[in-house]
């Protein structure tokens, strides 16, 4: 008996707008999805909650870790402090001190 795989395809779902992933959200889309974001105080702790678990499981909370995961914090800690005193490190170029 030959069995059918693939009768549903995700474009023949018809999901919410609300409740598509930012990858699955077409251009035209965008800015209404945007609005229908929570901006609360609550839904951003909500949203970074999610982030820092969604990060933990994938990258720390593994059977075999690697270096990969600390690396990315400390490349992220490295950018923001760099973005944070760019305006005292741009007075420190190279100049001709004479």
């Amino acid at each position: 008996m030959a069995s059918v795989v693939g009768i549903f395809s995700h474009s023949s779902l018809s999901v919410p707008l609300k409740d598509k992933k930012l990858l699955e959200v077409k251009l035209g889309e965008l800015p209404s999805w945007i609005l229908m974001r929570d901006f609360s105080p609550s839904g951003i702790v909500g949203a970074f909650r999610r982030g820092y678990y969604r990060y933990y499981n994938k990258y720390i909370n593994v059977k075999k870790g690697s270096i990969a995961g600390i690396t990315m914090v400390l490349a992220c800690y490295v950018v923001f402090n760099y973005t944070f005193s760019y305006k005292e490190l741009k007075h420190e170029r190279r100049r001709k001190y004479h």
